[in-house]
């Protein structure tokens, strides 16, 4: 029998962004993940592989490799792929284009914990950077919240325009303060080592949705902001030591670990939406949701075959 590789275009077409949500939730009622990162470097090229274990659901390796000059000669600077292996004997099930994975790991990730915090009803969202997951918030927030107007705010301005203009019906939002203040959801997906997002900017009822930061040096969210937000993440593990956003106000005393109240593993924990509230959500990712993405698109595939 031949290994399924299923390729970028090929997946797109099984997949719609609710019921994505969906199966990420169910999939945390199983036993919790064992994860494992290695890298490989040779200057400026990197190897990352992430690697993944579900009892009941199987195992992923996803790997990336990272070539800097490859754009140079008109290459894909990042190229990978996901191998999913059987829970029952560890044989290969499937090869998976790295870049759907990612695609839909990380935008569907964040929809999920907007949809369990945010207003159900909400009319404004702003996302805040003009890269590739600022095309995938844009697609996954309009399928979550389609009464929504969506907006783009990018500090290079004509970014933010270039981005919407492949979104019919999105705006680029022209100043961040006054886009902040007005939005019910706010995303951030921006590469910025300081914070963008200001505590004092936001409202009661709004919901921060943070993606951006990956490093501990990185965040996207003041103290102040965390402070006057009620916190939740989708895993503590690959969040609360790891990433800038929690891990330096958790080292200077801004916030202690209690005050992140749950994680995707504690759905039940998310609270319905409260006008009286700021919700923060912190999107860390994690070799587990790759695994859970993988494990869905050969579900749809296996349906559609």
């Amino acid at each position: 029998m031949s290994i399924p590789i299923i390729g970028f275009d090929e997946g797109e077409a099984l997949l719609d962004w609710v019921s994505f949500t969906d199966a990420l939730a169910a999939s945390h009622d199983l036993p919790k993940a064992e994860i494992g990162d290695t890298f490989l470097y040779r200057d400026p090229d990197t190897l990352l592989s992430r690697s993944a274990w579900i009892d009941g659901m199987g195992l992923a390796v996803k790997t990336a490799n990272i070539f800097p000059r490859n754009p140079d000669a008109g290459k894909p600077m990042i190229n990978g792929s996901v191998c999913l292996y059987s829970d029952a004997d560890g044989t290969l099930e499937a090869l998976v284009d790295f870049h759907l994975v990612t695609k839909w790991k990380t935008a569907g990730d964040s929809l999920l914990g907007a949809l369990r915090l945010a207003d159900p009803d909400a009319q404004e969202v702003l996302i805040v950077g003009a890269g590739t997951v600022g095309g995938s918030l844009i697609e996954a927030f309009s399928a979550g919240f389609p009464q929504a107007q969506i907006r783009v705010w990018n500090r290079t301005g004509s970014k933010a325009e270039d981005l919407c203009a492949q979104y019919p019906g999105t705006l680029p939002a022209p100043d961040l303060e006054p886009a902040v203040r007005a939005a019910d959801i706010i995303v951030t997906c921006t590469m910025s080592s300081d914070p963008v997002i200001h505590g004092g900017w936001l409202r009661p009822g709004q919901h921060l949705n943070l993606i951006g930061a990956y490093r501990p040096d990185m965040r996207e969210a003041d103290d102040a902001a965390l402070r006057r937000a009620k916190i939740y993440c989708d895993s503590f593990d690959t969040t609360l030591d790891h990433i800038g956003e929690f891990k330096i106000p958790l080292t200077t005393g801004t916030i202690q670990r209690s005050d992140v109240l749950a994680d995707f593993y504690n759905l039940d924990r998310f609270p319905a939406y409260d006008p009286a509230q700021i919700t923060l959500f912190k999107n860390g990712g994690g070799a587990h949701l790759d695994l859970m993405t993988s494990h869905h698109i050969l579900q749809k595939w296996k349906a559609k075959a």
